[in-house]
């Protein structure tokens, strides 16, 4: 549910800050990868870059997963990501569609 705003002339509400946002919108993103030490397998990141650079998020992904995220978010017009529960959400569809 959407919380009130604050303004001037009620006074009343919750003020809105850019760290209230909790489900933001992906504008960019980049997958690293770092190799792993004396042998052991490497590590693959996701950054997410969201609401043009508002907030961004480093997710740690197997090798699978960022393949299929890649795959995913390459034919995705639209995703949104969820701050607080760590969860991306990929495409808009009305109701009927």
């Amino acid at each position: 549910m959407a919380r009130p705003k604050t303004t001037p002339e009620t006074g009343s509400g919750i003020r809105m800050t850019d760290d209230s946002l909790r489900v933001r919108q992906l504008t960019h993103y980049q997958f690293s990868w770092t190799a792993g030490e004396g042998g052991r397998e490497g590590v693959w990141t996701l950054q997410l870059v969201l609401d043009e650079g508002a907030w961004e998020e480093v997710l740690t992904v197997t090798a699978e997963d960022a393949d299929n995220l890649q795959d995913t978010l390459r034919n995705t017009r639209t995703v949104y990501y969820d701050v607080d529960r760590r969860v991306l959400m990929f495409g808009v569809t009305r109701t009927g569609e």
